[in-house]
């Protein structure tokens, strides 16, 4: 602590602590403009606005650079630095010569009339975000800023996060479109990714005009371009806003969402509520329900408790059965539980970063963005991506292995720490079990042999696993190219041994960490939306475990493990399944070898649909009920680090849309459930009653703290015991070494489908995001330039994709990051639709579909003729005769 006198009271500082943050903390405004106190700032003195007086010094003293000195003099005010100040402002508010305004980018305008050069855009876009976009070029008074070189903003490189908009202090940096003046400001998340931003909203007049990143664990204030600017689906034209009943024989086709009356009327809540529970009253075994991990915890908990209580059935499931449903399994048998060990803020105090199979920048590029300063700040970064991707240039290996072989790959990275014996002696000795059994079954994958199979030369590999293993600290992230395989389990397997045996779990840096795609997969898993598991995971075949429940729920539970979602569509085309309940979640275009869920969907007697659109899959339902928006309630969601943090309702409901949580309570009342829950405080309430997992942890307490880590506040799991039987960790040999389909002479290329960083799971919310949806307004057929040119396709050009399931139509676009062979297709279009082609065959284990590798075709549209309209035929009748 250093002591001196600020404005003639002696004050103390802290460590570290600026004479600009000691006044701020203190409740003394000194101006500025270029400073920002933030984490990932620097402060740089250009803009003199905040200077102060230091008796005893010639100059003044910037003070958001200046660290105070014992016994020192400050002066905040007085002629002399109120006169440096004019000078200043006087100085700034001259007319500059300056470029026309850019409005080039949907999102952003730039007007570098209003800039002073103070550098902060340029700290937020390289320093913070780790972009590279932003400079300053020219000197003296040259001097300005640029994209790239000096492109137009909307044709540079730039992600579109807005960091640089919210650390502009003039507006020359500035959201493109004119926001009205914010009354009211609510704090809460983001509602896309699992990362879990927390973010302010800014509303007038009962909508969102503006969206700013706050101070959270996951985030610090960062945003990405999601978060930044799409926040308006809510109010899109095509917001569901009455409940909707299926008119008497209208087919079960798709529709254009901005007429749903030449298909549907409207009801009154009453007529639709009995209407849907009525098609909800039959034998336990002929329903099923799927939940959504865009609900809040409080949501998905009273879904899965309506499934196994109000249709007594365990069909209950959600997005995680095509996310991370084989990481979980391999966690669970391996470590005993199937969460991430250690947040992604731990990279900023790893030695190595493993990336595999996962790209950050596209799905997670808040946590892009602390990979990246660790990286920057000395970190070894591996990305293991058959793709290619963004962090590749940050990358000291970037390993391009072949698609499905990522077992080969791992396991031969095993074998050189096994028999260079770099794995942690002490570590496995006392606290796993099973290494005998994996050293002797890695022997077979020695790099010379595993390298012709996944393509990275043993060299490298065996550089690699040195990197890894002696390293003093490591990270593993690791998305759905590890998990969407039909040997997805054994790539999570190979993860965990390779993390295990080399000590890395438990300790600062150290750790695994599956990235969740959305935001609260995490949570929607713990509150059992799982057809195997009731809350907390506990087994639903386990008596004892499932009598903790029946006691709390007063009623008998089915000990039978319930269907998965790809489960319950074969079933429904066979005729078992009969009725369904489907909240926030889009199977017509999220699951595999879409015509054959499709066609499971229609073919169900009663479908109930409860969401905010007329999706894909509501265009296919009974009866439709308008739900609430995320930014329209309240609720908790736990991120991919596990902490819990409060969403809050920053808008009104539109029209007679309702809550989700009354929605699921009515319906559960004319199931013959006495529910009378009076808010998601009351839920929580009881949840905490049945998961340990939430031990300590109030609704008061998260409304005061705003986020809470699960379990007891701890961050890093695993520092002494696992939560297995006998306290350790258990090593699973992978055997899978090669994807479900391959490659043929009717079918040359791979598939592997995903997201891009502008929209978001099946595009339900960010194709109707007005700004999103101009970034990235049509479906794409992402192929290497090479093969583009063999087809004869320029960029832009028309192709046809197929595989043995289906085909599409796209535009075609150049990655010369993709290997020749490799072919890329987002999820997100419905008028393109990927999953029309992906394999439905599951991982044995974790019944996750083959979603990354499937065996196409690509066809110049020229060539096709009028089959394709053929080929949809064909594939509606196989999937109609099952």
């Amino acid at each position: 602590m250093t002591r001196f006198v600020l404005d003639g009271v002696e004050v103390e500082a802290k460590a570290g602590e600026t004479l600009w943050q000691v006044a701020k903390r203190l409740g003394r405004t000194i101006p500025h403009l270029c400073h920002a106190d933030r984490k990932g700032f620097a402060a740089e003195a250009n803009c003199r606005a905040c200077v102060v007086e230091i008796k005893g010094e010639r100059t003044l003293a910037a003070s958001c650079r200046r660290p105070p000195s014992p016994g020192i003099v400050v002066v905040t005010a007085g002629e002399r630095v109120e006169r440096a100040r004019r000078m200043v402002f006087d100085l700034l508010g001259e007319p500059v010569t300056a470029p026309p305004a850019d409005l080039s980018h949907p999102a952003m305008a730039v007007r570098l009339e209003a800039c002073i050069l103070c550098g902060l855009c340029v700290q937020a876009c390289r320093q913070v975000q780790g972009n590279d976009v932003i400079a300053i070029k020219g000197r003296g008074a040259a001097s300005r800023i640029v994209f790239d070189q000096g492109l137009p903003l909307g044709q540079s490189s730039c992600v579109g996060c807005g960091e640089c908009v919210q650390a502009c202090p003039t507006g020359a940096l500035a959201p493109a479109r004119p926001q009205p003046e914010a009354t009211t400001q609510i704090d809460s998340l983001c509602p896309y990714c699992g990362v879990g931003c927390q973010v302010t909203y800014h509303v007038a007049d009962g909508a969102i005009v503006r969206t700013e990143g706050r101070d959270g664990l996951a985030n610090e204030q960062r945003l990405c371009v999601k978060g930044r600017f799409g926040f308006d689906y809510p109010r899109h034209r095509h917001r569901l806003t009455m409940p909707l009943i299926r008119k008497p024989g209208a087919p079960k086709e798709p529709l254009d969402p901005a007429d749903p009356f030449t298909h549907f009327r409207e009801a009154s809540w009453d007529e639709a509520l009995d209407f849907a529970a009525a098609g909800l009253k039959r034998p336990p075994s002929a329903l099923a329900g799927l939940g959504s991990a865009k609900g809040s915890n409080e949501e998905a908990y009273l879904f899965q408790k309506l499934v196994r209580t109000g249709f007594q059935t365990n069909n209950v499931d959600h997005c995680t059965r095509l996310c991370h449903a084989s990481s979980v399994t391999a966690l669970l048998e391996g470590i005993g539980s199937g969460a991430v060990t250690a947040p992604v803020a731990e990279v900023a105090n790893a030695e190595v970063i493993v990336v595999i199979g996962a790209n950050p920048t596209a799905n997670h590029p808040v946590a892009a963005s602390f990979i990246k300063n660790a990286v920057r700040k000395g970190a070894k970064l591996v990305v293991a991506d058959p793709r290619g991707q963004a962090l590749d240039r940050f990358a000291e290996h970037s390993l391009r292995f072949r698609s499905g072989t990522d077992v080969a790959l791992l396991n031969a990275i095993l074998h050189v720490i096994v028999c260079e014996k770099l794995y942690d002696a002490d570590f496995v000795a006392a606290r796993v079990t099973g290494f005998e059994a994996l050293a002797e079954h890695v022997m077979a994958y020695a790099p010379e042999v595993m390298a012709p199979v996944c393509g990275i030369e043993a060299d490298t590999i065996r550089a690699v696993a040195r990197l890894f293993a002696t390293a003093r600290s490591a990270m593993i992230l690791w998305g759905m190219g590890i998990s969407q395989h039909a040997h997805g389990t054994d790539n999570s397997r190979a993860l965990i041994a390779l993390a295990l045996i080399c000590g890395h779990v438990g300790r600062k840096g150290s750790g695994l960490h599956p990235l969740r795609g959305q935001n609260n997969v995490q949570g929607a898993s713990d509150a059992g939306l799982i057809p195997m598991m009731l809350p907390d995971y506990q087994r639903v075949g386990e008596e004892g475990r499932r009598a903790r429940f029946e006691a709390a729920w007063g009623m008998d539970l089915d000990p039978t493990p319930g269907l998965t979602v790809v489960e319950m569509m074969d079933a429904a085309l066979a005729g078992r399944l009969r009725a369904m309940y489907v909240m926030g979640e889009n199977p017509a275009m999220s699951d595999p070898d879409l015509s054959h869920a499709r066609a499971a969907l229609a073919g169900l007697d009663h479908l109930v649909v409860q969401d905010i659109f007329l999706t894909e899959t509501a265009m296919l339902a009974d009866v439709v009920l308008p739900a609430s928006a995320f930014a329209e309630k309240t609720g908790s969601f736990t991120n991919t680090d596990r902490h819990i943090q409060m969403g809050r309702a920053a808008v009104p409901l539109p029209g007679d849309a309702r809550q989700d949580l009354w929605i699921i309570q009515e319906l559960a009342r004319r199931l013959g459930l006495d529910w009378r829950y009076s808010g998601p405080a009351e839920v929580f309430a009881e949840m905490t009653t049945v998961m340990p997992s939430l031990g300590g942890i109030t609704w008061e307490r998260l409304e005061r703290e705003g986020g809470i880590t699960t379990p007891q506040g701890k961050a890093i799991l695993f520092d002494d015991a696992f939560p297995t039987q006998d306290g350790k960790a258990r090593l699973v040999p992978a055997s899978g070494i090669a994807p479900a389909e391959t490659v043929d002479g009717d079918y040359p290329f791979i598939l592997t489908t995903g997201r891009v960083l502008e929209h978001w799971h099946t595009g339900s919310m960010t194709r109707r995001s007005e700004v999103l949806d101009q970034l990235r307004p049509q479906a794409e057929i992402t192929v290497n330039p090479d093969d583009l040119a063999a087809l004869g396709v320029a960029e832009g050009g028309r192709l046809r994709m197929e595989s043995r399931r289906g085909a599409v139509e796209a535009a075609a676009k150049p990655d010369p990051r993709l290997p020749r062979g490799l072919v890329f297709m987002a999820f997100c279009y419905g008028e393109a639709a990927a999953n029309m082609l992906t394999n439905p065959v599951l991982d044995p284990m974790a019944k996750i579909p083959e979603l990354k590798v499937s065996a196409v075709r690509l066809l110049a549209l020229g060539e096709v003729d009028d089959s394709l309209s053929r080929e949809r035929e064909r594939v509606t009748r196989r999937s109609r005769d099952g």
